[in-house]
């Protein structure tokens, strides 16, 4: 049925792609009420491209009503389409532009967590330099979770990557740049704060209820997580501190990050010494894929400035 649906779009311009658009937009944001910022335009007009997209699929993409916003089969289906046909777009777009000797086009960059604000990371250096050689090129730069982020690059939906690095992905290229200490942490609320004895806190830390980042970041990380009480999840380390503060939770956290909080006597971290983990930070591309002059400039000045810490 899918098949013919797009069959009998003999051709897809400009408006056929700006209704895709459209529909990509609304099943990211979960429906009509949210994509509308994220589109400008009206609920009633996402309405009516909606309508006019389904009308020239000849297919029902969607269940909408006061049951909330659900895809049918065929509206999955479509949408994985959908994503595959702007995936090439981009390709196409970066393919053009390496050909012309003016730089344009965008680069698309996705960081985890707090890495674009380190300074051994060096990003705002890194994009002036980039900003001054490519003045034309358009820049995207957000933040999503690791998994996302390597979904993205490999998928050719963004261009580089920063995460922490751990595991080798066949089709990635992986950038190492420096490494970060994770230590264990309570507030200044949780029972174990003034506690000093070793083998009391050892002890009593396997009935704390633990929030962790929810995904495998590194073997060493999986070992300290084994016997924990796994209790609560939260991925970006904003939303880890705050759960720590609470003084419900333990969890790890970046010593560098959590150390505003141990300096204003909030935060301490229980027994350094053996309850700690070392990430890995890396910047990832994709290692094969259309000509890409912004990305691989990019990567170019992001590995002169790693080059030169070391």
């Amino acid at each position: 049925m899918v098949s013919k649906a797009l069959q009998s779009m003999a051709k897809v311009g400009d408006y056929e792609i700006r209704l895709l658009r459209v529909f990509k937009t609304v099943v990211e944001c979960g429906g009509f009420s949210a994509a509308e910022v994220e589109l400008n335009i009206s609920r009633s007009t996402i309405s009516v491209h909606m309508s006019n997209l389904e009308a020239r699929l000849k297919l029902k993409l969607c269940q909408r009503g006061r049951s909330g916003f659900a895809l049918t089969e065929e509206g999955l289906t479509i949408y994985n389409a959908t994503r595959q046909l702007f995936s090439r777009l981009a390709e196409f777009r970066s393919t053009v532009n390496a050909l012309h000797q003016q730089m344009t086009g965008e680069v698309r960059i996705l960081t985890s967590d707090t890495i674009s604000l380190d300074e051994r990371c060096g990003l705002d250096k890194v994009l002036a330099e980039f900003a001054a050689l490519a003045p034309d090129v358009y820049i995207s730069f957000d933040t999503a979770p690791l998994g996302e982020i390597e979904r993205r690059v490999i998928n050719g939906e963004a261009d580089v990557g920063f995460i922490p690095h751990h595991r080798d992905i066949e089709g990635l290229d992986f950038l190492l740049m420096y490494k970060d200490k994770s230590l264990l942490y309570c507030g200044d609320r949780h029972p174990l704060f003034h506690e000093q004895d070793a083998q009391q806190l050892n002890e009593s830390l396997k009935a704390c209820k633990l929030v962790h980042a929810g995904v495998l970041t590194s073997s060493e990380a999986s070992m300290q997580l084994a016997e924990m009480n796994k209790a609560a999840e939260a991925y970006y380390y904003e939303t880890r501190a705050t759960m720590i503060l609470s003084g419900v939770y333990v969890g790890f956290l970046a010593e560098k990050f959590a150390q505003q909080w141990v300096e204003q006597g909030r935060m301490r971290a229980l027994l350094p010494d053996t309850r700690f983990y070392n990430l890995q930070v890396a910047a990832i591309s994709r290692r094969s894929g259309p000509l890409n002059k912004p990305r691989d400039l990019f990567i170019e000045l992001l590995t002169q400035h790693i080059e030169a810490l070391e």
